[in-house]
């Protein structure tokens, strides 16, 4: 594939796509981003993304220089360009380059950059089995720091709880809130199935509103199943029916350990396998 690297309305090769190294996104960490997939050469969701975008860059005071039209056309060329029917899309919108010094002020020109390429977040053998996770030590954000709704480009909080995960043998981690309840893990919302009912964290419990997320609550709305925002403990997964991860890149996953407590019965549940088939449906309309 000859991969094509969209920057600020141009193209190009992996190999030349370069930004100032006085960029304050690489400096500090300072921009917004959105991972996006591809489904049949097609963005889903892409208008919910940018508006999240959007949302996260207005937050943290980053005006970004194009329409969200224009960029809706120009993500849509670039999946055309890449040539990817099935993939993934890293969407960065960094505050530019400017001078030492935390001041966003003396920043120029925001970057944005659109990166189209091939992913695969796990192993089929755990879509088919579930995964395990672990309790980080690592809390989510807090929000009266960062608000967990700004996807920024400081994702250290995040890093640092899937290390926690890794070094426990465990390829995702369960952040809590700063209240001791759950969050969600580092790079998925998570989901549990208990006596019929599908429960979720709201989004007031530190997590970001995940596109996939929202997907799934629609589909489990349209099923006729029964669904709770609130809450979670520990506890609750413990002692759920069934666990399950949304994500845009992890998509839908069963979870069937925590902390070496076997969920359920240790496998994807009925449920999980309900709202999974449902989902690849969608994204293949």
């Amino acid at each position: 594939m000859n991969q094509q690297i969209y920057i600020n309305g141009e193209y190009f090769s992996k190999e030349n796509a370069k930004i100032s190294v006085y960029d304050h996104g690489l400096l500090y960490g300072d921009g917004v981003f959105e991972g996006l997939r591809i489904y049949g050469g097609k963005v889903f969701r892409l208008r919910e993304h940018l508006i999240r975008l959007w949302e996260s860059a207005s937050s943290i005071g980053l005006q970004i220089p194009i329409t969200i039209e224009q960029l809706t056309k120009d993500t849509n060329d670039c999946v055309a360009r890449n040539e990817i029917d099935e993939g993934y899309i890293r969407m960065v919108v960094t505050r530019g380059s400017g001078a030492l010094g935390l001041d966003p002020h003396r920043c120029s020109n925001p970057q944005i950059i659109i990166i189209v390429d091939r992913i695969t977040l796990y192993p089929a053998e755990l879509y088919e089995n579930g995964l395990d996770l672990v309790t980080a030590a690592t809390i989510r954000n807090h929000p009266a720091a960062l608000s967990p709704r700004i996807k920024s480009l400081n994702y250290l909080n995040n890093i640092m709880a899937k290390v926690e995960g890794l070094k426990a043998g465990c390829v995702e981690a369960l952040m809590m809130n700063h209240k001791g309840e759950v969050a969600e893990c580092t790079g998925d919302n998570i989901f549990i199935v208990k006596h019929g009912k599908l429960i979720t964290p709201p989004i007031d419990a530190g997590i970001l509103e995940g596109i996939t997320r929202n997907a799934v609550l629609e589909l489990a709305r349209e099923a006729g199943i029964e669904t709770v925002e609130a809450p979670l403990t520990r506890h609750d997964i413990y002692t759920a029916d069934e666990c399950f991860l949304t994500g845009s890149a992890a998509e839908v996953i069963a979870a069937v350990k925590l902390d070496d407590r076997v969920i359920g019965n240790g496998k994807p549940g009925p449920m999980t396998n309900q709202l999974n088939e449902a989902f690849r449906k969608l994204v293949r309309k």
